[in-house]
């Protein structure tokens, strides 16, 4: 089964949503910096960036379900780990979140994709091409 340009449509701006939510939410008075739960979450130290790696495990999960080639989810994954690995220091990694907003970027790079391609198919399981169940990767 393959899904339409409006259900890729949908999707993409679902995780557009979802991305605005974790990196932009909330404007801080006085300087007018945007942050999303993801820096909000980095302040609590230890447990706070493991918190903010799930969606942006969901949105890296969407990516594949929809199909997206790898050297796309290749460069997501750049971007989480950037997010991950710095995010983790503390006080400086608290300013780079704020900065960096690997959600954003991710999902900017899904829409580059659609708009530079035809709109993903998906096989009659709806397993992204990179999926054990892909027929191509089935032994």
């Amino acid at each position: 089964m393959s899904q339409s340009q409006p259900e890729v449509q949908r999707d993409l701006d679902r995780l557009r949503g979802l991305a605005w939510r974790m990196d932009t939410a909330f404007k801080i008075p006085l300087i007018g910096v945007r942050v999303g739960w993801d820096s909000i979450l980095g302040l609590i130290p230890g447990v706070g960036d493991v918190l903010a790696l799930a969606p942006a495990g969901y949105i890296l999960k969407e990516a594949h379900r929809l199909g997206v080639p790898g050297s796309v989810l290749a460069r997501m994954g750049t971007n989480v780990g950037i997010d991950l690995a710095i995010g983790a220091i503390p006080l400086v990694g608290d300013l780079f979140d704020i900065g960096w907003k690997a959600n954003t970027r991710n999902v900017e790079l899904l829409h580059r994709h659609f708009q530079q391609t035809t709109p993903p198919g998906r096989d009659h399981n709806g397993e992204g091409e990179l999926s054990s169940h892909h027929p191509t990767l089935r032994g």
